[in-house]
């Protein structure tokens, strides 16, 4: 699962990406970035739960769940017909599984705006209609064929053709995607068609260093917006995040306290995101490693397991898990099994976020 950063001109999305990924090299030797691509990063998503897990099971590694990041070129009016870096933009953005949007929410005469004037939610509107706009010619190009292959009486099709109607007409009145609601077999179809508006959104609020905490105006204008349409709102100031990401780890400390921050905007930003993307973690633990894996909230044992290796849901006989009140209660898994609190479960198990597991499996 990946999430794509997207904005105007000058919204201080590359900054964030490079102090976002930077911060994550920085944070902790547990906590890794490496880059994929010049505009691509994998972060770490810190997890306070991993080091309450070592505590008790000390390892020879810690390896955190991970999220990928891409910084997608910047997208002006137009772009849906070429403009600028359209076809870049949304060739990328097809791709991601969630769009963190970047809104300028800061003045400063040395960076100019691209529309003139500061107005995070003109910003939001100018890429949602470019979105819009390159989705409905998706839509329309896609349902000849699609209308081709019903008449041929292929029953997916059929169900194709109707998705892509019913998203027609709903674009068509200015809607976004992701305000219908499809069956599991309907967003099925609306994933391959890469409908860039039935994506989930994430608004980054990019503030001035003088409202850090992100208490300003411009601020609550986004916030407000967020809340009509369901989404999150995480402000960030990414030349104060560029600044910490240069500090040593005492440094940083004393710098975040002295904005009122526990952690760097890495921390905040992973943890939206994975809720944006709907995950959740469990976690393995034993002498050689402990570590987070990344799966869908809903997912089954078996599904858990193939995250692993698909080996392992393929041969999935059952899992054990216990909770991570159970290890900070009796210390140890062997006192765990003593106490009867390790549950023996099957293949209908539905994981729970931070279930600690072992899974039982024949090849």
């Amino acid at each position: 699962m990946e999430a794509g950063i997207v904005g105007l001109p000058n919204v201080g999305k590359s900054t964030l990406f490079n102090a976002l990924t930077c911060s994550g090299a920085a944070a902790s030797a547990n906590y890794p970035f490496c880059t994929i691509e010049p505009n691509e990063g994998i972060v770490s998503v810190p997890d306070s739960r991993l080091d309450t897990i070592t505590k008790y099971i000390p390892p020879q590694k810690i390896i955190p769940a991970i999220l990928k990041l891409v910084d997608i070129a910047g997208i002006v009016e137009g772009a849906s017909k070429g403009e600028g870096l359209g076809n870049k933009f949304l060739s990328h953005i097809r791709e991601v599984d969630a769009v963190l949007q970047v809104v300028r929410c800061f003045e400063d005469e040395d960076v100019t705006h691209v529309s003139g004037d500061v107005n995070p939610i003109s910003d939001i509107e100018v890429i949602e209609t470019e979105l819009l706009l390159a989705d409905l010619e998706t839509l329309t190009n896609a349902l000849p064929k699609a209308e081709r292959a019903a008449r041929s009486g292929d029953k997916e099709a059929k169900v194709r053709v109707e998705v892509i109607k019913r998203c027609s007409a709903h674009a068509d009145e200015g809607n976004l995607l992701r305000t219908l609601e499809f069956t599991p077999d309907e967003a099925k179809i609306v994933r391959g068609l890469g409908l860039m508006t039935a994506k989930p959104v994430l608004y980054i609020a990019n503030v001035d260093e003088d409202d850090v905490p992100g208490n300003g105006p411009l601020v609550q204008k986004v916030r407000e917006h967020a809340a009509k349409v369901g989404a999150e709102v995480v402000p960030v100031c990414a030349k104060f995040e560029a600044e910490l990401s240069e500090l040593d780890e005492a440094d940083r400390a004393e710098m975040l306290e002295s904005v009122g921050l526990e952690e760097p905007a890495l921390g905040t930003v992973a943890r939206a995101a994975y809720r944006t993307l709907g995950l959740q973690s469990y976690f393995t633990a034993g002498e050689k490693e402990v570590r987070g894996w990344t799966i869908p909230i809903g997912a089954t044992a078996p599904q858990a397991a193939g995250v692993i290796h698909t080996d392992f849901e393929k041969g999935f006989i059952r899992c054990e898990v216990y909770t991570l009140a159970a290890l900070e209660e009796y210390k140890s898994e062997k006192e765990i099994r003593a106490a009867g609190k390790l549950r023996v479960e099957g293949k209908e198990y539905v994981m729970k976020d931070g279930d600690i597991c072992h899974f039982l499996f024949n090849t």
